[in-house]
């Protein structure tokens, strides 16, 4: 009896091991799989106010449950109710990935995807609006570090116009630049890189963020 409970012992250990070493094989697997992710913004345009905050976050859950098969990690949206326009900040092994995920979850297709560097994210504030400014520089006319000067000179004078430049994105393939500010309103964002640097945005819209 003694030998028959030692051996059955020692088969639920080795059991018990086996599963252990397959599920730290899963998880470094999926973490090598991750660091090797590039950084993508995808946007989404649909007609003014025919999209909702409310619509466009029953969709992102619906992306959270499909990311894994495709390896996406849907990581943040951006919701501009006024412009009809989405945001995702994605990590991903490739667009096609991104796509796949969309398709499988809600069929709804983003018009375009930046693969794009992230910069230094500040705090959000309380109480601020929220603004997506877009900087169309032209194909191959923007580097990263131009962007992170350019940005460290936004930060130098935000505060004169109560602004707070939380994040910003660069694509330097489409030379396409994306900032998350707050501010009272799109004036006080214009007006803080009127005087940084004098790289004004083409367009500014105000967005609401999601997680």
């Amino acid at each position: 009896m003694k030998i028959s409970i030692g051996i059955a012992t020692i088969i639920a250990l080795v059991t018990a091991s086996l599963q252990l070493t397959a599920q730290t094989k899963k998880t470094v697997a999926g973490k090598k799989a991750e660091a090797t992710n590039k950084l993508y913004l995808d946007v989404h345009k649909m007609e003014p106010g025919k999209v909702k905050f409310e619509d466009v976050a029953k969709a992102h859950i619906k992306d959270l449950a499909a990311e894994k098969k495709y390896g996406a990690n849907f990581i943040k949206y951006w919701v501009s109710e006024e412009e009809g326009m989405v945001f995702c900040l994605v990590s991903a092994p490739d667009t096609d990935a991104i796509i796949k995920t969309h398709a499988e979850a809600h069929g709804l297709m983003p018009e375009r995807i930046y693969e794009v560097t992230g910069g230094a994210e500040s705090a959000l504030l309380r109480k601020k609006n929220m603004f997506m400014d877009i900087h169309q520089m032209g194909a191959g006319k923007v580097t990263k570090e131009a962007v992170a000067d350019a940005h460290k000179k936004d930060l130098a004078v935000q505060a004169k116009y109560g602004a707070n430049f939380a994040d910003y994105w660069v694509d330097e393939k489409d030379g396409i630049v994306m900032c998350l500010v707050q501010a009272e309103d799109s004036a006080a964002l214009v007006r803080t890189h009127s005087e940084a640097h004098g790289l004004i945005p083409s367009q500014v819209v105000k967005v609401k963020q999601g997680n």
